[in-house]
């Protein structure tokens, strides 16, 4: 491609904003990105969201590396702000508990990252200010990533978007798209949209996250790109008294439950999350999105055995936190792939369509530098053994091990919360 033609992005999230960053950057003049919503950053989006956790602390090293380069952006006031907040990430889940983290701890280490280990139940709690009443930890082992932390997922994506178009980029909200054009022997030639209009480019990136499967049917009949499930989150509320005691907490991430927990936003709103195999709500033979713009009343509401789930592992971080109410809930919706491993390449036979997605719930982080990966795809220069690694058609050989081993349930809407659900916990 040269830099004159046209590039069209479905999608305004993470990869969508991120790779219309980085192809403006390379001198393309004419980027367009669509996305589906009237309000940007959308407000179902995974990409807009509290926060999400920026952490190194990766299986493969590859993921590790390019975390280590995501985060010395984030550290960039100049360019972001506030948006990052380098708390430290305490990682739960060695000494056999959980391969994935001891491969983790030997690629932060490997990778020059601030690393101390947690070795004992009184090392752990260290790792928390010494006026915040922590569990006991027993039985624990872990390490303090102190180049890692997290972000505020809502201003960082709000701020890429307003670099694209401070770069000549056009960001058009309220596009959703309803066809996919083609022209002769096929191949992709724009997107038509439901409102009729339609937009022709030289490449269309497809980065539309849980909603891809759903969205483009006629894309994914013959191929396998991702699995939309919803990812459980819970929210409460601390006191201003609180607020300050907890502030200078780590975020703590347990690869053995899959539990992960934020220190409060200056709102003091802590969250929390379960990094599991989640739910699929499945709508005509495709795990669709259910979300609070699809279900207005009840779209953020999760299953109650979650809510049980997660003030147990509350409990075993912050005993005295898990006798206060949760004040809202979420399906946070994600793309999939088996592996975990992100789908970025030209869909088989169109060389004028790429898929940028399966984020599978780790690439927020990587905001400042993903869509470098899709542009190179575009330019035809990406290396050929990541072309291999999140190639459309490759060969699933291993399960994503990030997670602990459950398997996807489909979503009973008849056993979500309730308000009492959500009450405090006396016990």
């Amino acid at each position: 491609m040269v830099s004159n033609e046209k590039v069209l992005i479905v999608g305004a999230g993470c990869f969508g904003v991120s790779t219309a960053y980085h192809i403006l950057k390379r001198g393309f003049t004419d980027v367009t990105v669509l996305d589906r919503s009237h309000i940007l950053p959308a407000p179902d989006a995974a990409s807009n969201d509290l926060n999400r956790i920026v952490r190194s602390s990766y299986s493969d090293l590859f993921y590790t590396r390019l975390a280590r380069e995501a985060i010395a952006s984030w550290k960039d006031r100049e360019v972001w702000g506030d948006t990052y907040h380098e708390s430290g990430v305490v990682v739960l889940g060695l000494s056999n508990k959980q391969a994935y983290a001891d491969d983790a701890y030997q690629n932060d280490v490997a990778s020059g990252a601030r690393i101390k280990p947690l070795a004992n139940a009184a090392a752990i709690r260290a790792a928390f200010p010494s006026d915040v009443p922590t569990a006991s930890f027993e039985e624990h082992a872990g390490y303090l990533n102190s180049d890692s932390g997290w972000a505020n997922a809502g201003q960082g994506l709000a701020t890429m978007i307003s670099k694209v178009i401070s770069l000549g980029g056009k960001v058009l909200s309220g596009k959703t798209a309803s066809n996919v054009i083609r022209g002769a022997g096929g191949r992709v030639t724009g997107i038509q949209c439901h409102d009729g209009m339609i937009y022709e480019a030289s490449v269309v990136v497809i980065a539309t996250g849980s909603w891809t499967p759903s969205a483009f049917p006629d894309i994914i009949s013959n191929h396998t790109y991702g699995l939309s499930t919803g990812q459980c989150i819970a929210m409460l509320q601390l006191t201003e008294e609180e607020a300050e005691r907890y502030k200078e907490c780590p975020v703590v991430l347990d690869f053995s439950s899959g539990f992960y927990i934020f220190p409060p936003t200056d709102k003091g709103v802590i969250k929390m999350a379960m990094h599991l195999a989640g739910y699929t709500h499945t709508n005509g033979g495709v795990s669709t999105p259910r979300t609070v713009t699809t279900d207005a009343e009840r779209g953020l509401l999760i299953p109650k055995s979650n809510i049980q789930q997660m003030r147990k592992h509350l409990r075993e971080v912050y005993p005295e936190l898990a006798k206060k109410p949760f004040f809202a809930t979420r399906l946070c919706w994600y793309n999939d792939s088996p592996d975990g491993n992100w789908i970025i390449g030209r869909a088989p036979g169109n060389p004028s369509l790429v898929l940028a997605t399966a984020g599978s719930g780790h690439a927020y982080k990587f905001l400042p530098v993903i869509g470098r990966l899709v542009a190179d795809v575009i330019q035809g220069t990406l290396n050929p053994s990541l072309a291999a690694k999140f190639a459309i058609e490759r060969q699933y050989t291993a399960n994503d091990d990030s997670r602990p081993g459950m398997s996807v349930t489909e979503l009973d809407v008849s056993q979500l919360c309730t308000p009492e659900d959500l009450l405090a916990d006396a016990s």
